[in-house]
């Protein structure tokens, strides 16, 4: 094996295929990133841990076509600190030989033949823009809970309905919904996937804003979702179980709705939640025509603010906490937010708007418990 390829590309590549690699992996071959180099000038690098696969490819000048198995740890730190010229790679034996203007290294080989086959990509169900698909994914997933202990609760439900996918995901304590259009293979598409949200958030990241091809299917006997766009791919497997039917909680009317303008509520939710015990809430009272923001129990500090507000219905006070409330608030990219309210206890829906009394954008809700206000 022997070709060459500017720093830049090997170093994108590289970046690509090693978010696949594991880090403590459960045998020393799946630490490792597998090169190929083929004779009509393309090189592919993949790496795999038996849950994601990827695979980047790119054009180099290769002058002898070969493959090699080397740590993938290794392979992500030396192309990223290898200056910008062109980089050679060349097997002799049982090393590789990474040379780069003045900069040589020499990375030794593991046994190829012992690296597992990745899947195959699956059926390509259709297209989506991927700038879309990034923010709608980021919009989801900090609502994904973090808890291993309920692993279906750290997965985005897919559904594909037509030209429609609807993400979703919930912690308990609030609940995502992103709606978003995307061009499917076939007008009648319907599916389901439970999609690791750690896996699709890195994922949506690392493509960026081109246009990214969704498959859905089997591989190798499991249910697979794969990703691609501009040589990049991606497999993962999806999640089994039920999730639970949250869709249904999202309310067809609120009662009382509150409008607010949401850089206003994000700052004053910053500036007072400084105050804020670890594990206590912000509370917002409502009234007719303003928001007062209040936090800090304790005779050591305590801080509130009054924000202006337009209230359809009764005056209406409730709790959370703060974190999670700037999360719904900062995935809104409304100039205002619109809360919903049934009663104090229930929970509140957030949706833009784009000033009070317009149009509320349905495309994006998010739904948030309250914390019960003590006597």
């Amino acid at each position: 094996m022997k070709f060459s390829v500017e720093r830049d590309v090997l170093a994108d590549a590289v970046a690509w295929t090693s978010r696949a690699v594991p880090s403590r992996p459960p045998v020393p071959v799946l630490a490792g990133v597998r090169i190929d180099a083929a004779t009509d000038g393309t090189v592919t690098l993949s790496s795999f841990d038996y849950e994601v696969s990827a695979r980047s490819e790119f054009a180099a000048d290769v002058d002898a076509a070969g493959v090699a198995l080397v740590s993938g740890r290794l392979l992500r730190e030396i192309a990223n600190a290898l200056p910008h010229k062109l980089v050679s790679f060349v097997l002799d034996g049982t090393k590789v030989s990474v040379t780069c203007g003045a900069s040589r290294f020499t990375l030794a080989t593991m046994p190829v033949d012992q690296y597992p086959a990745l899947p195959d990509m699956p059926d390509i169900a259709g297209s989506v823009d991927g700038g879309t698909l990034q923010q709608a994914v980021s919009q989801v997933t900090a609502a994904a809970s973090r808890d291993e202990t309920l692993p279906i609760l750290t997965a985005v439900r897919m559904e594909i309905e037509g030209s429609t996918i609807s993400l979703l995901a919930t912690d308990r304590y609030r609940l995502a919904l992103r709606e978003l259009a995307w061009r499917p293979a076939s007008p009648s598409a319907s599916s389901v996937a439970l999609v690791r949200a750690k896996t699709l958030s890195e994922t949506a990241k690392a493509l960026g804003s081109a246009e990214v091809e969704l498959s859905l299917g089997s591989g190798t006997g499991v249910d697979l979702i794969g990703f691609a766009s501009g040589g990049l791919a991606t497999t993962s497997l999806l999640m089994d179980g039920d999730y639970p039917p949250v869709r249904r909680l999202f309310r067809d009317e609120n009662p009382t709705t509150a409008v607010v303008r949401t850089a206003d509520l994000i700052d004053a939710t910053r500036r007072v939640s400084l105050v804020a015990e670890r594990n206590s809430s912000v509370r917002l009272a409502f009234s007719a025509t303003e928001v007062t923001l209040d936090a800090g129990q304790s005779d050591d500090a305590q801080a509130s603010e009054a924000l202006e507000c337009a209230l359809d219905g009764a005056d209406i006070t409730v709790a959370f906490n703060p974190a999670f409330l700037l999360d719904g608030l900062h995935a809104l990219s409304t100039e205002y937010v619109q809360l919903g309210f049934l009663q104090e206890t229930k929970p509140v829906e957030f949706v833009g708007i784009d000033k009070p009394g317009g149009k509320v954008s349905a495309e994006f809700r998010y739904l948030l418990v309250p914390i019960r206000i003590s006597a």
